[in-house]
């Protein structure tokens, strides 16, 4: 094996390593993971705000054994892959150690170790954005078709993953244009290639046509609720933090675009950069969905840089820029994963208030992160419901109705109950009832305690209404989450569920 390949091997296993040690053993899994795992028993070509891909990948993880291992697994190989194919685009540009190793570098200690520490869409998607990317990159350098088409298979599974590549496509239209390659316009298997991706994505677009298109419901939900909230400017300022320890090398892309001879047939991917940007700008998008763009940018800013640093006297500061992502990142791993434990966050709390970590979507700030804040408490949520479960002699008839999906995916994975199947109004939960059955109790999961209004409500409709048991964790999100135990109901609750479902349904 050649010099390079041990480095390039030696990154990888450390990028494992690292995506596996940065999560203090005392965290749970997030809320999002508990959606997405839920999401593979219940496969479909859609969801209420994501493609069916991860929903593949969970199934892949149930046959696994489902265990925490694997769901943390495919994020960090996701990330890994990003590495190599980032290694392999530098090649493909002729660059050798140097750059091979800074481009690989600046990959690894960035935000991507945050991102690729959590089971969401967001990893595969960035490795989709990072592989088209290198597939032009080899369409550009050889002009052999079966690139076009290889380009249409990447998107397609990446839409399949998630939606937000399309920005990517709809940056990379008008770039091809105002360059020399707007010849592909006339080339047929650009057309063939689209129709290809086109296929490739069809079964997903007519499940959202059969569904009334939830994914423009989620969206219009996101913009009222969330996007609506994006400053414009904070958007691009945010985009500093992302790869803030290997700035200079996306300058150095930047640079290299304009003046190095040698890619000038690649500005597109410059261009590209800048108007996929200036889209997710108008759009007030969230600053992460960018993170794609960067990738690509330090491979040509690495190989640049090596092409700077050839002289003689290049050899002494080498040694130094490969040091220097490193250095600046090294911080990072201090407060912004969850590799410590809430107590000792809490001795350490002006460290992380200071970086502004605390504060919360309701602007207050608490005792953690609200990521790591959401990692907490949902063993307990299941023991405790697995306990009134226990109290309950007529399992078959017994509902698991929670206000989350949280907190019904939380319960589904550790529940010691076989096929618990607690569901919630919320996200994908929706069309999981089983209302075929005779419902007699509910386990009713309310956020908080809302002094008694939940016993007054449901008093009428059964025999026996109680307040079971609560989350205890202050470090949780969902500390003072109540459990109620329904008991011999009066009325049909499949028939009144029904109702409630398909009113929710005709709003959305």
């Amino acid at each position: 094996m050649k010099k390079t390949g041990f480095i390039l091997w030696g990154l990888i296993l450390l990028k494992f390593i690292l995506q596996y040690v940065l999560i203090d053993p005392v965290y749970e899994l997030h809320r999002d993971e508990y959606l997405h795992l839920d999401q593979g028993k219940h496969l479909a070509w859609g969801y209420s705000s994501v493609p069916p891909v991860t929903s593949w990948i969970s199934y892949l993880i149930m046959l696994l054994g489902n265990g925490e291992f694997w769901v943390k697994f495919f994020p960090a190989m996701f990330g890994a892959l990003t590495i190599w194919v980032v290694w392999k685009t530098i090649e493909e540009l002729k660059g050798n150690w140097f750059a091979l190793t800074l481009g690989s570098i600046s990959v690894l200690f960035s935000a991507l170790l945050r991102i690729n520490t959590l089971y969401q869409p967001n990893s595969l998607d960035i490795l989709a954005w990072t592989l088209i990317y290198f597939v032009l990159v080899k369409y550009i350098s050889f002009k052999k078709i079966k690139w076009l088409y290889i380009a249409a298979i990447v998107f397609g599974i990446g839409f399949l993953n998630k939606y937000n590549i399309a920005f990517l496509i709809l940056g990379l239209l008008p770039a091809i244009l105002i360059t020399e390659h707007r010849r592909l316009f006339l080339n047929k298997h650009f057309y063939g290639a689209a129709i290809l991706a086109f296929i490739l994505i069809l079964p997903n677009l007519i499940w959202q046509y059969q569904n009334n298109f939830p994914v423009i419901h989620h969206l219009k939900e996101l913009a009222a609720t969330q996007l609506v909230n994006v400053n414009r400017i904070d958007f691009l300022k945010e985009q500093l933090l992302f790869f803030f320890s290997s700035t200079f090398v996306i300058v150095a892309a930047m640079v290299a675009f304009a003046i190095f001879p040698s890619f000038r047939k690649f500005r597109l991917v410059g261009w590209s950069f800048l108007f996929t940007m200036l889209l997710f700008a108008w759009f007030r998008a969230k600053a992460y969905y960018a993170i794609g763009l960067y990738p690509i940018l330090l491979v040509f800013g690495a190989v640049y840089l090596e092409q700077l640093l050839n002289k003689k006297w290049g050899r002494y500061i080498r040694p130094i820029v490969l040091t220097i992502p490193i250095l600046l990142f090294l911080p990072m791993l201090k407060i912004a994963f969850p590799n410590h434990t809430p107590n000792e966050i809490r001795q350490n709390a002006q460290m992380y208030q200071d970086f502004g970590l605390l504060k919360w979507e309701d602007g207050k700030d608490h005792l953690l992160p609200q990521d790591f804040a959401d990692m907490l408490g949902w063993k307990e949520l299941a023991h405790k419901v697995d306990s009134a479960f226990e109290l309950l002699s007529d399992p078959d008839h017994t509902l698991i109705y929670c206000d989350n999906y949280g907190q019904a995916g939380a319960i589904n994975y550790y529940s010691k109950v076989k096929n618990i199947g607690a569901v919630s109004l919320n996200a994908d939960y929706i069309n999981w009832f089983r209302l075929d059955r005779e419902i007699r109790h509910v386990i009713r999961v309310k956020e908080m305690d809302d002094n008694g209004k939940e016993l007054i409500v449901s008093q009428p409709y059964f025999e026996s209404v109680s307040r079971f048991d609560e989350i205890t964790n202050e470090f949780a999100r969902e500390r003072g989450t109540t459990i109620y135990l329904l008991i011999k109901s009066k009325v049909n609750v499949s028939e009144i569920l029904q109702r409630e479902i398909d009113e929710r349904k005709k709003h959305q």
